[in-house]
């Protein structure tokens, strides 16, 4: 966990979940969570993978074990905000959760799992909840997802617990060049919660942020419910702009990729917990700065997931 000094009773708390090789450290150092929390008096919690329950750190979003209410690895998380709402003063309305890649799906699950929980959550390069039931199944989903309708998608979701509504509001991020977890995944979340939150095909906004297509549903009020960033050009993993806004946030390293569009600052505003950040003049960088397709750091995530048996 980590608590800024300046945390008052009622703060905030959001739940970070790392991705994949990754810890909870790592995640924050390239994320740059703490920074933010430093600045705005929020509370961050970071649950972490054990080796003993997935040698590649990965969240068990698959495991139907671990990807429900009431057991295994969603109730701990669910523990733990709890005890963290006990201990520190949380105003348990605004709890908040966001994850990368097995992150961003376990962040999938604890929505679906727990919606009450969650006034928020944001899912970067992750998959919808209910994607697959075991690791096989989860390897076909990241490459090529099935074809569940909207409707489908979304009663998933509603057979996960007995909550009817109101939902947590989703912001969804996705490189539109990932191959590890392909970007229809991030569509069909998309799907997921607008079938929740019983909002149209169409979006009621599209613009571009920093250089990069957003699409944004809201309520009648014109309050956001559901957002998404396809992140063009960008392989798998947080889409950071490290060195922009009030000083350096993150740190670009593997699974964390300076594109120029800080979601780390982004979701923090779309919580409301954060002030929105200044849209970066354009252009910013040269064509030969541009993020390619595919990366160096994909290429040795593959690998490894790969030469594991993970991946084929």
């Amino acid at each position: 966990l980590y608590l800024p000094k300046q945390l008052q009773p009622g703060a905030p708390l959001v739940v970070v979940l790392h991705g994949c090789t990754q810890n909870a450290a790592v995640y924050d150092h390239g994320s740059g969570w703490s920074q933010l929390a430093d600045r705005h008096g929020f509370a961050l919690l970071f649950p972490e993978q054990q080796r003993a329950n997935n040698m590649n750190l990965c969240f068990n979003w698959y495991q139907p074990e671990d990807a429900r209410r009431g057991g295994g690895e969603a109730e701990s998380i669910r523990a733990m905000i709890g005890r963290m709402v006990d201990l520190h003063g949380i105003d348990p309305r605004r709890v908040y959760v966001t994850g990368l890649s097995a992150g961003g799906a376990m962040a999938s699950v604890m929505l679906a799992a727990y919606p009450e929980v969650f006034s928020a959550g944001a899912i970067i390069a992750g998959l919808p909840f209910g994607a697959a039931e075991n690791l096989g199944e989860a390897l076909g989903a990241m490459s090529a997802p099935g074809q569940a309708s909207d409707a489908a998608l979304g009663k998933a979701v509603r057979a996960a617990s007995s909550h009817r509504g109101p939902w947590p509001r989703v912001s969804v991020w996705h490189g539109e060049a990932d191959r590890l977890v392909v970007p229809e995944n991030g569509q069909a979340i998309v799907r997921q919660w607008r079938d929740l939150h019983e909002l149209p095909v169409r979006p009621n906004r599209v613009e571009t942020v920093d250089g990069y297509p957003h699409r944004v549903w809201t309520d009648p009020s014109g309050h956001v419910l559901v957002e998404d960033y396809v992140v063009t050009g960008m392989a798998h993993g947080t889409p950071l702009s490290p060195g922009t806004g009030e000083g350096q946030l993150g740190q670009a390293g593997a699974h964390m990729l300076d594109v120029g569009l800080s979601s780390t600052d982004r979701i923090a505003a779309f919580f409301g917990i954060a002030p929105e950040p200044a849209a970066r003049a354009e252009p910013s960088r040269s064509d030969a700065e541009q993020p390619a397709p595919a990366n160096d750091v994909q290429d040795v995530i593959e690998n490894a997931l790969r030469a594991a048996g993970l991946m084929r």
